[in-house]
C-alpha cells in the first residue's frame, strides 16, 4: 500500500462539529469563527485573531494592514510557495529577494541589509517547513531601519523558538489551514498580532472594508476573506489536537534522522537548539535525487519537493529584473530537497520502510 506525502487527520469530532454547524443554520462567520479565533489567539500567546478564508488572503490582510501600497518594498525569501510573494504584488509593492541559509532554509539575516533601501517598509519572514526564523537577529534589522515584520507561520502552527510560539514574532504572523497542513479546516488562514490597529484594519479588510461595529459603513477597499463557522468548527476541534499531532511528527522526524545520519550522501533536517521545530515536511538534500525518487517511486513510497525552482527563476518574477545567479544557495537547495512523508498517520512499520528503501538504495 502506498506511504503518501501527507494524509489529513479529521476524526468524528469534527464531523460532529461540522454537523452541528449545518444544523444550525448559520453557515457563514458568525460566533464559531469568533471562538476559534479567541481560542487560538490564547495558544498562541497574541492579544488578537482574525480569521481568514486561507493563508493567502492573511498575508494580503496583514500587507494591507501595515499600509504597505504602490512604491513599497517588501524584503522575502526566493525559496518558498509563491503565495508567500504574490500578496505583496497583489498590494502594488515590489517583493525584495533575500538568499536563504543553507542549514534551516529560512532566509538569511546577515544578507539583508544590503537589500533595504528608502522605499523598503517590511520583510516577511517564512518558518519554513515548520522551524521558526532567526528572529533575534531580524528583529534587530527591522527596529534598527524601522521596518515592520509578518511572520509567515503557514507552516508552522505550533512551532517555539525560546519557548515562545510562532505567528508571534513580527507586528503580525499568519498562518494557513489548508488540507496538508498540520492542522486543517479544508482551507482556512489566521493572521495573529499584539496590535488593536492591525486588528480592526483586519477586520474590515476581509469584510468588504467595514468594520464589524458600523455595518455598510465601508472604510476603505476591502475584500471577501471571511472564514465560514463550517471551517471554524472543524478548526476548534483540530486546535484541541495539534500538539498531539505536532508530536507524533517530531517523534517520526527523530526516528527518520536516526535512521538516515548515517548514510552520508544525505543531509538530515538541522535543528536549532532553541527551536522546536514542527516538522510540517521532513526535508533532506541529496545529490541524487532523481534517482532516488524512482526508487521510492518503485517502493509506493510518497514524496515532495518543496521547491523545485526559486520563485526569481520563474517567468512572472524575472520580469522584476531577476536572474539565475542571483540567489545561488536557494538555487542550489532547489536542485536537491526531498521531502519525505511525516505525518502523524504514519505508522512505526512505515517510517522503517522509508528508512530501510533509503538505506538499500544508498548501499
Amino acid at each position: 500500500m502506498m506511504i503518501p506525502i501527507s494524509r489529513p487527520l479529521l476524526g468524528v469530532e469534527e464531523k460532529n462539529a461540522a454537523i452541528a454547524v449545518i444544523e444550525s443554520g448559520m453557515l457563514a462567520q458568525g460566533k464559531i469563527t469568533k471562538e476559534f479565533e479567541e481560542r487560538f489567539a490564547t495558544y498562541c500567546s497574541s492579544k488578537f485573531a482574525i480569521a481568514t478564508n486561507n493563508g493567502t488572503s492573511a498575508l494580503h490582510t496583514a500587507l494591507y494592514a501595515l499600509g504597505i501600497t504602490s512604491g513599497d518594498e517588501v524584503i522575502t525569501s526566493p525559496f518558498t510557495f509563491v503565495a508567500s510573494a504574490n500578496p505583496i504584488i497583489m498590494q502594488g509593492a515590489k517583493p525584495v529577494f533575500v538568499d536563504i541559509k543553507e542549514d534551516t532554509f529560512n532566509i538569511d539575516p546577515s544578507k539583508i541589509e544590503e537589500k533595504i533601501t528608502n522605499k523598503t517598509k517590511a520583510i516577511i519572514v517564512i518558518n519554513l517547513y515548520g522551524q521558526v526564523h532567526d528572529a533575534k537577529e531580524i528583529k534587530k534589522i527591522a527596529v534598527k531601519y524601522n521596518l515592520k515584520i509578518i511572520e509567515d507561520a503557514c507552516q508552522a502552527v505550533g512551532a517555539e523558538l525560546d519557548g515562545k510560539k510562532a505567528g508571534t514574532f513580527g507586528d503580525l504572523g499568519c498562518f494557513s489551514f489548508y488540507a496538508t497542513k498540520n492542522m486543517i479546516t479544508g482551507e482556512g488562514g489566521m493572521i495573529t498580532t499584539n496590535n488593536e490597529k492591525y486588528a480592526e484594519l483586519c477586520k474590515r479588510f476581509r469584510h468588504h472594508g467595514q468594520s464589524e461595529k458600523t455595518r455598510y459603513e465601508y472604510h476603505d477597499l476591502g475584500y471577501n476573506y471571511r472564514m465560514m463557522d463550517l471551517q471554524a468548527a472543524i478548526g476548534l476541534e483540530q486546535l484541541k489536537k495539534i500538539e498531539k499531532f505536532n508530536n507524533q511528527r517530531i517523534n517520526n522526524a527523530k526516528t527518520l534522522t536516526e535512521g538516515l545520519k548515517k548514510i552520508p550522501q544525505i543531509n538530515v533536517p538541522f535543528i536549532k537548539s532553541e527551536a522546536k521545530h514542527v516538522f510540517h515536511q521532513y526535508t533532506i538534500k541529496t545529490k541524487r535525487r532523481d534517482e532516488l525518487m524512482n526508487c521510492l517511486k518503485v517502493n509506493e513510497i510518497g514524496f515532495g519537493i518543496y521547491y523545485p525552482k526559486p520563485l526569481h527563476l520563474h517567468p512572472f518574477f524575472m520580469r522584476l529584473g531577476y536572474k539565475e545567479g542571483d540567489f545561488p544557495i536557494a538555487e542550489k537547495t532547489s536542485k536537491e530537497v526531498l521531502s519525505l512523508p511525516v505525518h502523524p498517520s504514519l505508522t512505526p512499520e512505515e517510517v522503517e520502510k522509508i528508512i530501510k528503501t533509503i538505506g538499500e538504495f544508498y548501499a
